[in-house]
């Protein structure tokens, strides 16, 4: 007889469903208090990082632009894919997402998209043969 009345698959639907649940209906005003005081990744590039209520927000009254960005956050977030399940199971085996992409199709369509995680300690190049190894592949059966 096992310790736990469950297993280790149960924990983790469980994780990934609660995951779910916290994005499934974003509140809209929550989305615009937390994009307020964060960096728009855009500025770090010229070395002079402005957060979102600084970049649109050029005086108290004009709230419009803001309000658009936040409109556009708020409906991307609920229009996410639920990759919760992914999300969970990345993190129980310890592997870190990173910003190795490859998408397929063609450059009005993409068909489908693979993004990879990997162990913490693996170096760049393994890392980087392992993508273009898989992206050959795929390439090879097209």
């Amino acid at each position: 007889m096992p310790d736990q009345p469950y297993t280790d698959d149960d924990l983790r639907a469980e994780a990934a469903r609660q995951h779910a649940a916290l994005t499934e209906d974003p509140e809209y005003m929550c989305v615009g208090e937390q994009m307020a005081d964060h960096i728009v990744e855009s500025t770090r590039e010229d070395g002079a990082p402005r957060n979102w209520d600084s970049v649109l927000r050029l005086n108290a009254d004009d709230y419009e632009q803001f309000e658009a960005a936040q409109r556009r956050v708020h409906a991307l977030v609920a229009g996410a894919a639920d990759v919760s399940e992914w999300a969970v199971d990345l993190g129980a085996d310890g592997l870190e997402p990173t910003g190795y992409v490859l998408s397929v199709g063609a450059a009005e369509r993409t068909i489908a998209r693979i993004h990879f995680a990997f162990e913490p300690g693996m170096h760049d190049d393994m890392r980087t043969a392992l993508v273009e190894g898989v992206g050959q592949a795929i390439a090879d059966a097209l």
